[in-house]
């Protein structure tokens, strides 16, 4: 095998706590959000539709209800069930009105202050929100806020939306929730409440996903279908991009404050993000990963005698690739599920151990073999290589890596928690350069065009449906001002003085 080049060597020895942490060189889910209006149980349904969102983010969760007199808010550190199982901290959320959020950080630290959903007293009433996704002029209206007087109470981009919502100067709650969301630039998805409504809005270009159920004829709004299935809720539809949905005692309102854009929903969800149980854009996140893996076959085979999947994310790919490819499907590595993120004192000895923590291999499986292990993404590349040399030392043959998505050069500003351009591996190395960093015998991704036609789509039929797939091709659909240097739109300068 051909010698690591200078700027690979340079690139195994950094990031070494990233080792540590088994999940370091992973992709971090973004955050999740539920709500339901006029339900009995609307707490404890929202814990539970809550539970099925955890994958989108375990480092907090919140629930706010309303009992028609009162807010009343438990915000928590850590897991779902950890906090909501118990029946003493449902009884301190009465009402039939609840929104809920679970969160993983990609604006602000991980602090109860910025535990969602945030709730403000405004003029008229009670506000709580949740937010799915991250804004990308969020700093500088910040910024401005703080200027004009606004006082902060969180690091999150979230609360701009609760300073920009009290400032408007509109007689209608709805209109003044619009006015807020004209001033945003990003991608989100909302899930609010007043004292007398359950309000959900998605960006103008729908990247962050969210759909509506229905649950004894209460609505119910969720970030996956999954959420709804959890708590046997029936599936209505997706909210539509740029759409700002709201019940109340009158029924349900519907407004397209926007102008008409083709939706762009974020391609992650379809290869990551999403449980592979849910169904987004029409299509089985399942089947569209499985398709994935049959795709990547068709542009990537290789000689072997197994196909592995990295647990767990990798599973469904996989079985595309072996379907596709005619080579047996097998568990070359078994997944711990019960190690969290900080298991030990990170020693360097424990550091070497690195992703065994987490992943073990199956030596039966693998011993004597060539074997194509196919995983989702390659990010910083540091798991990736240790899962190689655990292949190896379990005395692999051959080892080829496939994965099932292009190769990530941008980063992410929408919600997905990237690290920056110099940190992504295939943004600084060329594929030869990466297959030697992870110390595989051929490495390939699938090509964007791939991607499309797995997904039904030609990738050169300018009439197709186009998705948000800026960590592939640095493609970014909206403005992004924060990481810019923009000064906000006049617009928004002029909504400021006015609302100030």
């Amino acid at each position: 095998m051909p010698a690591m080049t200078q700027s690979t060597a340079a690139a195994a020895t950094k990031d070494q706590t990233d080792l540590f942490d088994p999940d370091a060189d992973r992709l971090r889910e973004e955050c999740g959000v539920f709500g339901i209006f006029g339900h009995p149980d609307a707490a404890a349904i929202t814990a539970l539709g809550l539970h099925a969102l955890q994958h989108r983010g375990q480092e907090a969760a919140g629930i706010v209800s309303f009992d028609g007199k009162r807010f009343h808010s438990e915000r928590r550190m850590g897991l779902v069930g950890d906090n909501f199982s118990r029946r003493e901290v449902i009884d301190r959320l009465p009402g039939t009105t609840a929104v809920g959020h679970v969160r993983y950080s990609t604006t602000g630290e991980t602090v109860l202050r910025n535990v969602q959903p945030l709730f403000a007293e405004l003029e008229g009433g009670g506000f709580a929100i949740g937010h799915n996704g991250n804004l990308t002029n969020g700093l500088t209206l910040r910024r401005a806020l703080v200027a004009e007087g606004a006082m902060m109470q969180s690091t999150t981009d979230t609360e701009v939306i609760l300073h920009l919502v009290a400032r408007a100067r509109r007689n209608r709650f709805v209109d003044r929730f619009i006015e807020g969301l004209r001033q945003l630039e990003g991608a989100y998805a909302f899930v609010a409440m007043t004292n007398k409504k359950l309000i959900g809005a998605r960006d103008p270009l729908g990247i962050r996903p969210l759909v509506l159920g229905r649950l004894d004829g209460c609505p119910v709004l969720a970030s996956e279908t999954c959420a709804l299935d959890m708590i046997g809720a029936t599936f209505v539809r997706e909210i539509e991009n740029g759409e700002v949905i709201v019940f109340d005692e009158d029924g349900v309102h519907t407004h397209k404050p926007f102008p008409p854009m083709a939706p762009r929903p974020c391609i992650f969800e379809y290869i990551y993000f999403a449980r592979p149980d849910s169904i987004f854009g029409g299509r089985s996140i399942y089947d569209v990963r499985k398709s994935m893996g049959a795709q990547l076959a068709k542009e990537s085979m290789a000689a072997a005698d197994v196909v592995v999947p990295v647990p767990d994310s990798g599973v469904p790919a996989a079985l595309g690739f072996a379907q596709a490819s005619g080579i047996p499907f097998d568990l070359g590595i078994i997944r711990n599920h019960y190690v969290g993120r900080t298991f030990i004192e990170p020693t360097q000895q424990i550091r070497q151990l690195g992703v065994r923590l987490k992943h073990s291999a199956n030596r039966a499986v693998v011993a004597g073999k060539r074997i194509v292990l196919v995983d989702d993404s390659i990010v910083r590349g540091t798991t990736s290589s240790k899962i190689v040399k655990m292949m190896r030392d379990a005395g692999a043959k051959e080892v080829h890596f496939r994965i099932s998505s292009p190769p990530i050069t941008h980063p992410d500003y929408y919600g997905i928690d990237t690290p920056e351009r110099d940190k992504l591996l295939a943004a600084t190395h060329s594929l030869e350069e990466m297959r030697q960093f992870i110390g595989a015998d051929s490495l390939a991704f699938l090509s964007v065009e791939g991607i499309y036609k797995a997904m039904g789509y030609d990738h050169r039929d300018a009439a197709r449906p186009q998705f948000t797939d800026h960590c592939f091709t640095g493609e970014y659909p909206t403005g992004l001002t924060d990481h810019t240097g923009q000064q906000p739109t006049p617009r928004q300068l002029s909504l400021l003085a006015e609302a100030g």
